[in-house]
């Protein structure tokens, strides 16, 4: 059986409405003969009359009444989905899916989103917590739109990575120690260490920032949850490594006290999305990601 034709639908609608082939032709813009058609086509598909004419009024059968009814909803639900279409089109609406990390959802997205939701409250980003490799592939796959990751990243096809910011790895100690003022490879390898779980970018900058020193320490304990991390800190559980964005951190728990490296070390990242045209929406976030 054929699909029922929503032009043809709208035309029994007005028709309807108005109570007059020749005034749905003049509203609908079409010709008599075309409205005639399609009401005649629809009553094939139908098998039934669905329109009732006496003494120059036209009215809908039992059948037709039904149908009337149903093609409102089906007409609405068209209208709104064009509508939808169209705001997105525009980027007035839209959905934009994006992975990072904890960290970088933690403390470098919230002021974007708010950024955000001033400038297009329309568009909705749903987060994923992801590593920088889950993010690359989501992202190949097609069920990302934009990932933030760590730096360097191997190429991936249909993908591109660009620079974002980078920001500097302090030594996070708790207050209660007697530390240097500059936290060397040495000395915080003789203490107890809270770190990233292995297999993350941070915990490899820091091993490589160890192994320089010729240090090879073991942590106490791993997470994946730097707030988690620092909330043992401050507990006086041990010391971590860990990124400090300056612009966009919260007061540090007086229970810690952060320090700089000896030898300095960065936590590069980079935003990634697929290659080719970029839908309005995601461009309205990436905009907003480039101004942080």
């Amino acid at each position: 059986m054929r699909e029922l034709n929503l032009d043809r639908l709208r035309t029994l609608v007005t028709i309807a409405d108005l109570g007059s082939f020749a005034e749905a032709a003049r509203v609908l813009h079409l010709a008599p003969p075309t409205v005639s058609l399609h009401i005649a086509d629809l009553e094939a598909h139908i098998g039934a009359p669905l329109l009732v004419r006496k003494r120059g009024e036209v009215r809908p059968s039992g059948v037709g009444e039904a149908l009337v009814e149903r093609a409102r909803r089906l007409l609405a639900d068209a209208d709104e989905t064009l509508d939808l279409v169209q705001r997105q089109l525009q980027g007035l609406a839209g959905r934009v899916r994006l992975g990072a990390s904890t960290g970088a959802i933690a403390h470098l997205l919230p002021q974007a989103l708010e950024v955000l939701g001033q400038h297009h409250p329309g568009v909705d980003v749903q987060v994923a917590v992801l590593t920088s490799p889950e993010t690359m592939e989501r992202l190949a796959s097609g069920t990302l739109d934009i990932g933030l990751v760590a730096l360097p990243q191997p190429a991936v096809r249909g993908v591109v990575v660009l620079p974002w910011r980078r920001d500097p790895v302090m030594a996070f100690v708790p207050s209660a120690w007697a530390s240097p003022r500059r936290a060397t490879p040495c000395w915080l390898a003789g203490q107890p260490l809270i770190l990233n779980d292995e297999g993350t970018s941070l915990s490899r900058l820091c091993k490589e920032w160890f192994a320089q020193a010729g240090e090879h320490p073991r942590a106490r304990i791993q997470l994946n949850y730097n707030d988690a991390i620092k909330s043992l800190v401050a507990a006086g559980y041990g010391a971590t490594l860990l990124p400090h964005e300056a612009a966009t951190a919260a007061p540090l728990d007086p229970r810690i006290r952060m320090l700089p490296l000896q030898r300095p070390l960065w936590r590069p990242l980079g935003i990634a999305h697929r290659e080719g045209g970029v839908e309005r929406a995601t461009q309205h976030v990436l905009d907003v990601l480039w101004q942080q």
